[in-house]
């Protein structure tokens, strides 16, 4: 049809979306610009990767990955409270373990795909479970597939415990350093890596928490014993005192934030070397970047150095997005290249907003017992909830005259700690008020 001479009048334009039922629970309320254009943005690029199921992007793919799901996951129990897709998540993920113990990269597929360190990643998920949602048989019931991955990776230990030629994809991040190879790690001659070694020793930790509350003592006991040996291996082969830094592999002349960071989380950094470490990891640029996919655990591990007030200095990539006109986040630091403008594991900003800036977190299984240490940074009139198991938790700082006004509401049927300056204060379930 052809108006010609006449205008073409439109009475309606509109559009429908499609997606999982996520209500957003959380709050952040601040003055301070920016904060909430970034987790608005966050949170529609979580919404944008849900359907049925988690997946990697709307557009592409359209697949449930082990490593951006964790990632995933972690927004809903922050952001909504709903674990209903992060339970399907963890039972697809289960369900397409092959016969020699490994799952899959991504479930539910029609083609085989194994990247073996998401296998890793997805005990990980199950401990994140385990720790913020009240539901142990669900995850007790999941440590036959724990096992039969652990058992997977046992085949390929060396020795001295560090893995050798680990079979299949062994993406780790979409690094461009190096001796990294389509998103996977150095390796050393004998197909050895720090990044897989630190992963697994990190897999073990967490298996063997699991088991020795709600499986197998002997598990417990055997997994604590090879978490102890590769943490030697681990400081032999890659810690070097000169550089002060973990490397890459065991000649150590490649270096990266991946590296050193999965060293503070998995406790291998003693607290003489934690300083210049986390220095290092912040203002080194020799060291291969992490990029935004691998900024999570980056960030996690600076925070346990101590340095959680900067937290929001460090989301460069995020704000450049923004000044790009993007209103979801991308899945690689180079936005002119970038395949893939929705990518749901660079919304780690819905989780630390609330994790460490606010400093909700759990301290013990099922988010029965919550821990409140902030990392305000620069501001100084802020204020938030999250939705908890058994109700919300809320916090608010204000600072006015010198003194912090701390406002803290825990759920019934709880308890916690509120730190300071390094003080610790005890918690009670509803509301607790300090003037500090």
């Amino acid at each position: 049809m052809k108006t010609k001479n006449e205008p073409l009048v439109i009475d309606d334009l509109y559009g429908t979306f499609t997606g999982y039922p996520f209500k957003q629970n959380a709050v952040f309320k601040t003055d301070k610009k920016g904060i909430n254009q970034i987790l608005d943005i966050g949170w529609r690029t979580a919404r944008d990767c849900a359907v049925e199921t988690y997946f990697d992007c709307p557009y592409y793919e359209q697949l449930q990955y082990i490593g951006d799901t964790r990632i995933q996951a972690m927004i809903s129990y922050y952001n909504s409270g709903d674990d209903r897709l992060a339970r399907n998540a963890i039972n697809l993920m289960d369900h397409s373990r092959l016969a020699e113990g490994i799952t899959l990269s991504r479930y539910p597929t029609h083609s085989t795909q194994v990247i073996s360190t998401f296998s890793l990643w997805y005990i990980g998920m199950l401990h994140d479970y385990w720790m913020y949602r009240s539901d142990s048989n669900f995850i007790k019931d999941k440590l036959v597939g724990t096992r039969a991955i652990l058992d997977f990776f046992s085949h390929y230990q060396q020795q001295d415990g560090s893995l050798a030629n680990t079979p299949y994809w062994t993406f780790v991040d979409w690094a461009n350093g190096k001796g990294w190879d389509f998103g996977s790690s150095p390796k050393s001659a004998n197909g050895s890596s720090a990044v897989f070694d630190l992963q697994l020793l990190w897999a073990y930790q967490w298996a063997a928490q699991m088991e020795a509350s709600l499986g197998m003592p002997g598990y417990a006991v055997a997994y604590w014993k090879k978490a102890a040996q590769l943490q030697q291996t681990i400081q032999h082969k890659y810690w070097n005192p000169a550089t002060k830094l973990y490397a890459d592999t065991d000649d150590k002349t490649l270096y990266s934030q991946h590296t050193n960071a999965l060293a503070i989380l998995t406790g291998m950094v003693n607290k003489a070397d934690m300083p210049e470490l986390c220095n290092k990891l912040l203002t080194d640029t020799t060291l291969t970047q992490c990029t935004i996919y691998f900024k999570y655990y980056l960030h996690q591990a600076l925070v346990k150095g101590g340095l959680g007030n900067g937290y929001q200095d460090w989301l460069d990539i995020w704000r450049k997005s923004i000044a790009m006109g993007l209103t979801t986040w991308p899945e690689e630091p180079n936005l002119q290249t970038t395949r893939s403008d929705c990518h749901a594991w660079g919304a780690s900003p819905n989780i630390e907003y609330y994790r460490t800036v606010l400093g909700i977190d759990s301290d013990a299984p099922g988010f029965s017992k919550i821990r409140i240490e902030p990392h305000l940074g620069d501001l100084n009139n802020v204020s938030g909830e999250i939705p908890h198991p058994d109700g919300k938790i809320a916090v608010g700082y204000t600072l006015d005259k010198n003194k912090w006004n701390i406002h803290i509401k825990l759920p019934q049927k709880t308890s916690g700690v509120f730190i300071w300056n390094g003080k610790n204060y005890q918690l009670k379930a509803g509301d607790n008020s300090f003037t500090i």
